[in-house]
């Protein structure tokens, strides 16, 4: 009987892969012009974003706007990413930053905005 079968209910029930990907894709803008969050300056990030560790960010130190951008997409809400990344910023860091995120990420971005991934493989 397969509701009796634990293998059965344990097909039932998505992969943590497929949890994480959906999850990452429900914040996801419809269109990348949505982004546009600031593109210099000193930005800080919500409690709920930068939960732990740096919470103000210098968007002018190349170093620091990459850490903004890989918190933003891992922790960030979709009115996060709408609020504080960039279209632009974004799309000139992507070669870097799609190195940085984890697989997830990258691959519900690239998968949303194949601009992205074209983006990433012509500067590769």
């Amino acid at each position: 009987m397969p509701g009796m079968d634990p293998l059965y209910h344990r097909s039932l029930e998505p992969s943590a892969a497929e949890v994480l990907r959906a999850r990452y894709a429900a914040r996801l803008p419809d269109r990348l012009e949505e982004l546009t969050g600031p593109v210099h300056g000193r930005v800080e990030l919500p409690l709920h974003v930068a939960w732990s560790g740096l919470r103000a960010y210098d968007l002018d130190r190349p170093r620091q706007r990459m850490s903004l951008y890989r918190t933003v997409l891992a922790e960030g809400r979709h009115q996060d990413l709408l609020a504080f990344l960039n279209r632009d910023l974004l799309a000139s860091q992507w070669p870097a930053l799609r190195t940085l995120v984890s697989r997830h990420i990258r691959d519900v971005w690239e998968d949303a905005f194949p601009e992205l991934a074209r983006e990433a493989s012509a500067v590769a």
